[in-house]
């Protein structure tokens, strides 16, 4: 699940104080390292300029310490007992353990050593280290806690607006959610801003969905009685036994041409309903609305080298509105007849899918992508067909949980499936 705003900036602000609190470590380890090497260094030179300066007043200074001795060796004078465990020393700082230094300074008069015991000064870096990373750490931990606080408040306007907008009904957008004075507390200009937005676009979207329902329901219904005029006067004509072959087939084609618009009506009615309510629904046969479908395209297979056949494997009984699916099979068969010139169409019926197989046409990977576009045309040189079929088909099954899918060859047919989800 996605995180939300609020949640990814708190995780922004941990992530920043661990960061800031690890580069603060670093560089106060950094500098305590800087430090001891500096104490160290101005230790042993102040002593050995101290002891030497001594030295000129006849006044042998020797430091006898728990941090620090000073040895004083002539030159023809044996080493002290005490240095002799020593490994040999050369002139500068000699490091002999972690905390165990030698600083060593030779002159004409003799060799000036300097024992450092450096557990004290660690001891003084390492809590001063401590206090100072304590301190730093709290005040970035509140600073970071009170930042965060108020990143919160501000933004939480902006999450509450988000999580009202993602449960709106998108044909129906309740904008009431978002009035003024349901906003949260705290909720800046730019909120109520985003809002009034919102609101404007929700009603302007609610609008335009119900025109365009209002303009589809009614321009099929005004469609639907010039059609039946359309197709009574065909059938009557057909019927004529003094109609000449050329008006036949000029008259069968007006017929097919009715057929497939009054398809498309019926299909924009179905989706015109989407809105408002459901079709309605019943039980019916699935191998009953595919034969009705069949008997409705076989004149269009008259005298043509064309083999339709239906394999029944299982068809089952459905629970929804028949004519959907008599849509949705009359738009996959008329397009296998369109772009079937000869060979076979079959129509696999199984328990959890209708296949519509082919062997025409077929169409090109590039051609595929494209195939559910509305106003597509695979072949445009073909006149029939305006390109509105399997994108009706794609929409009717997305309305009712019945995707559809095209696997497709150029040269070896077209496979169409309905799958009952």
């Amino acid at each position: 699940m996605p995180q939300g705003l609020p949640r990814r900036i708190k995780l922004a602000f941990i992530a920043q104080a661990l960061i800031a609190s690890a580069l603060l470590v670093l560089l106060l380890l950094v500098a305590g390292v800087l430090v001891r090497e500096g104490m160290l260094g101005w230790i042993a030179r102040n002593e050995a300029t101290r002891f030497w300066n001594a030295q000129t007043t006849g006044v042998v200074d020797v430091v006898r310490g728990p941090a620090l001795n000073s040895y004083f060796v002539q030159a023809s004078a044996p080493v002290p007992a005490e240095l002799s465990s020593a490994p040999a020393l050369v002139p500068g700082i000699n490091r002999v353990e972690y905390d165990r230094y030698y600083y060593v300074e030779d002159r004409p008069q003799g060799r000036f050593v300097l024992s450092i015991y450096t557990g004290l000064i660690d001891s003084t870096i390492l809590w001063t280290m401590l206090g100072a990373l304590l301190i730093a750490m709290g005040t970035s931990t509140v600073m970071a806690w009170l930042t965060y606080r108020m990143t919160k408040r501000m933004v939480t306007p902006v999450s509450w607006l988000a999580n009202v907008v993602t449960l709106w009904d998108p044909r129906a957008p309740d904008t009431s959610a978002i009035a003024p004075r349901n906003l949260p507390p705290y909720s800046g200009s730019e909120v109520r801003k985003l809002t009034g937005a919102l609101t404007g676009l929700a009603d302007r979207v609610t609008d335009f969905v119900r025109r365009e329902r209002d303009f589809t329901r009614d321009a099929s219904h005004e469609l639907r009685t010039p059609l039946t005029v359309i197709r009574v006067a065909t059938d009557l004509m057909l019927a004529d036994p003094g109609a000449s072959d050329r008006q036949l087939r000029s008259l069968a084609r007006v017929q097919r041409a009715g057929r497939d618009m009054e398809a498309v009506i019926d299909a924009f009615l179905i989706l015109a309903r989407e809105a408002d309510v459901e079709p309605l629904s019943e039980e019916f046969d699935v191998r009953e609305v595919v034969a009705h479908e069949v008997a409705r395209v076989q004149p269009l297979l008259a005298g043509r080298p064309i083999e339709l056949e239906v394999i029944d494997e299982g068809a089952p009984k459905l629970v929804a509105p028949p004519h959907v699916l008599a849509v949705m099979i009359g738009n996959l068969l008329g397009n296998a007849v369109r772009f079937t010139d000869s060979g076979r169409i079959e129509l696999h019926l199984r328990p959890e899918r209708i296949e519509v197989r082919d062997t025409g046409i077929g169409m090109a990977p590039e051609a595929l992508i494209k195939a559910f576009d509305p106003f597509y045309r695979a072949d445009p040189e073909r006149e029939e067909g305006r390109g509105m079929g399997l994108s009706i088909v794609r929409r009717l099954g997305e309305r009712f949980g019945w995707p559809v899918s095209l696997d497709s060859q150029p040269g070896k047919g077209t496979t169409a499936v309905i799958r009952f989800a």
